[in-house]
């Protein structure tokens, strides 16, 4: 079974941290809910409380060596808590240079920008964030996959964004068939 690992920083945006974990646990695609706060319970940018899985203290390597995915919600000022935890960062360029999944939304992408993982990829993100992508080419798609690297714009956009994390974990017909069981876009 293939699995992912979703990262929760106080800010975060709520629906799109939830939207991924609720589509991926409906095929089956194991996902866990990560908090870098160093507290289980993480406050969203809209003051929603959501109980993560694990903490990123408790995460061990073998963990991350079972994860083919690392996804990152976006949201103020969760995107920049999570962009200044070292040990994230560090986790994010090993599977970059691993040729592992990297996923993010909204204004998280600039994450991926800041490590220099999206240097001559192409790449999406929250509209006024574009700066923060640098070195990409900057696209205004929903959702963009280049390589291992998975970006998409913001909360109208996270059911493509998880269907195309489904499509890369799974396969594209599994999530043409959960876009369909939820009635998007038929």
């Amino acid at each position: 079974m293939a699995r992912a690992l979703i990262f929760l920083a106080d800010g975060h945006e709520e629906v799109e941290m939830l939207t991924e974990v609720d589509m991926l646990r409906r095929v089956n695609i194991s996902i866990d809910m990560i908090s870098i706060t160093g507290d289980l319970c993480v406050t969203g940018s809209h003051g929603i409380k959501i109980m993560a899985d694990k903490l990123i203290s408790d995460l061990s390597d073998e963990d991350y060596d079972e994860a083919e995915m690392l996804i990152l919600p976006g949201g103020m000022p969760g995107t920049l808590n999570l962009r200044d935890c070292e040990e994230l960062s560090k986790r994010i360029m090993e599977f970059n240079e691993k040729g592992k999944y990297l996923a993010a939304v909204c204004a998280a992408p600039t994450v991926f920008g800041g490590l220099g993982l999206l240097q001559g990829k192409n790449a999406t993100c929250f509209p006024g964030m574009e700066d923060g992508l640098t070195g990409a080419n900057k696209l205004t798609d929903k959702v963009v996959t280049d390589g291992n690297i998975i970006t998409s714009r913001g909360m109208g956009t996270c059911i493509e964004f998880a269907g195309e994390i489904i499509a890369n974990l799974a396969d594209r017909k599994t999530s043409d068939e959960i876009k369909k069981k939820i009635v998007y876009n038929i």
